[in-house]
Order: structure tokens, then sequence, then C-alpha cells
């Protein structure tokens, strides 16, 4: 009885040190996707397309309440369509799809308008990113807007 809980402890010990380095890579990946949708948000509050030409795929689409927008149309609209006061974003859930694709969910809050509507306060955000190149791309956004 002995051998087997010592054989068992042993297997609990040796599994644990080979899935350390996977949580901890996925640890590293949620900061980086966290830190760059945080910096989308930056941009798009600051009315600066760089990071929406640098930071998204090619056929990256955002879906809000609004419709539907691709990439030339986000860019073209982002430096003068939105005056916005305040965004916090928090309470991210962060799955690793597979070692190039990713799914993040956040709840964002804001201030602000888009042309003369008012922009809905508490929407809850699934962006999909994928690896290209080396480097992490968003290439899916949706926002679901929630009760106030």
């Amino acid at each position: 009885m002995k051998k087997i809980a010592l054989l068992i402890s042993t297997i609990t010990i040796i599994s644990s040190g080979f899935s350390q380095p996977d949580n901890t890579k996925a640890a590293t990946i949620k900061a980086q996707i966290i830190a760059l949708e945080k910096a989308g948000w930056q941009a798009w509050k600051n009315n600066d397309p760089t990071w929406f030409k640098n930071n998204t795929t090619e056929e990256c689409i955002w879906i809000n309440a609004d419709g539907i927008t691709n990439k030339k149309q986000m860019i073209a609209s982002t430096p003068v369509d939105c005056k916005v006061k305040m965004v916090s974003i928090d309470d991210f859930r962060f799955e690793m799809l597979n070692q190039n694709a990713v799914l993040l969910t956040y709840l964002a809050l804001q201030d602000g308008t888009c042309g003369d509507k008012k922009l809905t306060e508490k929407i809850r955000v699934s962006v999909n990113y994928v690896k290209r190149g080396g480097k992490w791309l968003e290439a899916f956004y949706m926002e679901t807007p929630l009760a106030q």
C-alpha cells in the first residue's frame, strides 16, 4: 500500500513538473494579449489608427451593435468618429485554443460618444488573437451590450 501511495505521489510530482512550463507560457501569453488589448483601447480612445494598422490581421473584423467593420473601415473611422472620456477593461477570461490562437473575454466600461450617439456604457468583449510571423495579431472582435 505504501508503495502505491509513493508511486502516485511520484507520478503527481513528475506530471506537475511537466505541466508547469505550459502554465507559465500561457500566463505569459495572457499578459501579452491583455497588454495588447489595453493598448488597442487606448489608441481608439486617443483617435489613433496606428495600433489597428500594426496589430490586426488583414481580414480582421469587429462586430458591435452598429454592425460589422473591416480593417480598412476601422482605420478610416478611428481618427474622427469617437470622443471617449473614459475606458476601463477588467474581469479577464483567457483560453489558449492552440499554440497560435487564443480567446480573451472581458468586461469593458466606457463613457463617450461616436458621432451623436452615446456609447453603451457596459459591454462584454470577446476577442481572438492569432500568432502570425511570431507576432500576436487581433483577428476577431465582438461586443455584447450588457444591461445597465
